[in-house]
């Protein structure tokens, strides 16, 4: 507005050009019309900053001024195809000045209106407020009427028919198939499920998580008793073990780490890699037998070879083949440790992020295996999909056949890490000396009869405060409940949480004291949703049944709890600055339960704790402490 204000200002009076006339009338309307904008727009922020979250009162008149809003996009697309149109002219002889701030400004106009309608694809919620009524009134009318339970059923097919749009909206890029539609189909009546029940918008969540956030540091802060995990350390389970252990583990997560290709190698070797690979890529390799999907200029299986150290006749086969619930994986010879390694990519693509999301429950029925349980049905068909790649297709019969004596590992990270674990449980029979390496795998991954079983073969390495090793449908709605808790009852507006949080996240300092509703409260009373809790419920939600009972752990129906597998090492930063930018970190290492990570912490460091570059740093510093132990 201020650069045509100043455009206008300059012009004025000389605007006698061919096309002038029409010139002079679209800047004034459109110096109007701008200024509406910013004044409903300014109105709009005034009156959102009014009030907290669970308290709408003050922001009662928001609807009129966002469908004036709404209206004001009416002229602004007319106005936009007549400066497109002006522009285009030919007859059009102005100077190259105006015409080209007319052309930033109609460029503007056209790039503000396709995403604002992208947005209302995205984020719209064509059910509106009969959500609202249809969960609320059906708890207490009579469900037994066809009328009302045919309303129910219509609004929750609705919400599903939304998220699937949104999912394949998100997922336009991909070749869609049968068994993506499926996937869709089951992600979008998750994700219904889940938030069906609540009334909260994205900046909700987010400060719902600073405040979780901060309340976590503070109590992180005070003086604690030594944690009980410390007491539940296997027994049988020495240093001299855990030693070892770790020393296992940071060999083979070179394996899982290289799994990622090309990714990787050039994530952690920013300024040499691509000139490392250009020259060796179009040496040797295996025949073309031994590589199926693709690796355009051979940079997968370059990098595979650069991060692992092995020669190229060391791999049996390798699989860059990619679809949902069908992952790469190459079987390597390890010569150092004697061992036949499968190593089984994690995440990178959207066809792995929709079998991550494939979170449905199934039962994994072995042969001569009582220990038979649930297990993650998208991770479980991936490892199918392998088990059929190394039994059916000979594969392991080829490497045992070059190498008899060695031992048979798998290993992977994150997805990997899932996927390696349930193929280790398929293949314990036919192999039973296999070991497998799990890497910051999923935390809703086996039943407790399962992971308690896999103890026996499998090890779990988690680092710090790793989101996706916490990530369970149980763990969710835990999340859930806190955040409805702790935001509905703050007593501060939305955008100061906001602006506190992210100068505390950036800066650090002291955790904000937000005054709450909560304050003084007993525990007994907190057992109890609050008035404003309530205000951001659809319906009671299945979480604050969970509420009720002595644990936390215990979960909805409808979510039964898995678990980690195997054995679990825990690696904490035993002393680093708490912000991102930290610099020197020492690690220590300890044995650890499937209890620790029943809950989802809030750090900056959820997500950089997961990736594969910092669990082999870590890995890496505590064998070269524990060798230079041995070594003084």
């Amino acid at each position: 507005w201020i650069g045509i204000l100043a455009l206008y200002t300059v012009h004025r009076g000389r605007f006698n050009c061919p096309g002038g006339g029409l010139l002079h009338s679209y800047l004034l309307v459109l110096l109007v019309l701008l200024a509406s904008i910013i004044c409903a727009l300014s109105a709009l922020v005034y009156v959102s900053m009014q009030g907290t979250i669970s308290n709408p009162g003050p922001r009662k008149s928001l609807p009129k001024l966002l469908y004036t809003r709404l209206l004001l996009y009416l002229p602004e697309f007319i106005w936009a195809v007549v400066g497109a149109v002006w522009v285009s002219d030919s007859s059009v002889h102005c100077e190259k000045t105006v015409i080209n701030v007319v052309i930033g400004t109609v460029i503007a106009s056209w790039v503000i209106i396709i995403f604002t309608i992208i947005g209302v694809l995205i984020v719209f919620d064509p059910l509106g407020g009969k959500k609202t009524f249809y969960f609320t009134d059906s708890v207490n009318r009579n469900l037994e009427s066809s009328q009302s339970g045919q309303l129910l059923y219509n609004v929750k097919n609705t919400a599903t028919r939304v998220w699937e749009k949104r999912i394949r909206l998100l997922c336009c890029c991909i070749v869609q198939d049968d068994d993506h539609r499926v996937a869709f189909t089951s992600i979008a009546e998750l994700f219904r499920t889940y938030f069906s029940d609540t009334d909260l918008v994205p900046s909700d969540i987010a400060a719902g998580l600073i405040l979780l956030h901060q309340e976590q540091d503070k109590m992180e802060s005070c003086p604690k008793e030594p944690e009980e995990v410390l007491c539940h350390s296997p027994s049988s389970l020495v240093t001299d073990d855990l030693d070892i252990e770790l020393e296992n583990a940071a060999h083979y997560m070179l394996f899982a780490a290289a799994a990622y290709g090309w990714p990787y190698y050039i994530y952690t070797n920013p300024f040499t890699a691509l000139c490392k690979l250009n020259g060796d890529c179009c040496g040797n390799r295996p025949t073309d037998s031994d590589i199926t999907g693709s690796d355009r200029h051979n940079f997968h299986f370059g990098s595979i070879l650069k991060i692992t150290g092995l020669q190229y006749r060391d791999f049996i086969h390798i699989s860059f083949h990619n679809k949902i619930y069908e992952i790469p994986f190459f079987v390597a010879l390890d010569h150092k440790k004697e061992a036949i390694v499968v190593a089984v990519r994690g995440t990178l693509s959207f066809e792995d992020i929709l079998t991550d999301l494939s979170a449905d429950c199934e039962d994994l029925t072995l042969e001569d295996v009582l220990e038979n349980g649930f297990v993650h049905k998208g991770i479980t068909q991936a490892a199918n999909y392998i088990y059929r790649k190394l039994i059916n297709d000979g594969i392991l019969n080829q490497a045992f056949t070059i190498a008899p004596e060695y031992k048979l590992v798998i290993a992977g990270h994150s997805l990997g890490g899932g996927t390696a674990s349930i193929l280790a449980i398929m293949l314990r029979n036919s192999f039973p000396t296999l070991r497998c390496y799990a890497f910051s795998p999923p935390g809703g991954l086996l039943s407790k009869s399962l992971a308690d079983y896999t103890k026996h073969f499998i090890v779990s390495v988690i680092v710090g405060k790793d989101l996706v090793a916490r990530l369970s449908m149980p763990n969710m709605e835990d999340l859930k409940r806190r955040i409805v808790r702790i935001v509905a009852n703050c007593n501060r507006p939305k955008y100061q949480i906001l602006l506190r949080g992210c100068w505390y996240e950036v800066f650090g300092g002291d955790p904000d004291n937000f005054p709450t509703e909560l304050d003084g409260r007993n525990q007994d009373a907190l057992t109890q949703p609050l008035l404003a809790e309530e205000s951001l419920m659809v319906h009671r939600s299945p979480s604050y049944n969970a509420l009720e009972d002595e644990s936390h752990l215990n979960s909805p129906p409808q979510y039964p709890h898995l678990y980690l597998p195997g054995k679990i090492i825990h690696i904490v930063e035993e002393s680093s600055s708490r912000r991102l930018c930290s610099s020197a970190i020492k690690y220590m290492a300890r044995w650890s339960n499937e209890t620790v990570f029943s809950s989802i912490l809030i750090s900056p460091k959820m997500i950089t704790d997961h990736m594969p570059d910092v669990v082999l740093k870590a890995l890496n510093s505590l064998t070269q402490e524990h060798g230079s132990c041995i070594s003084c």
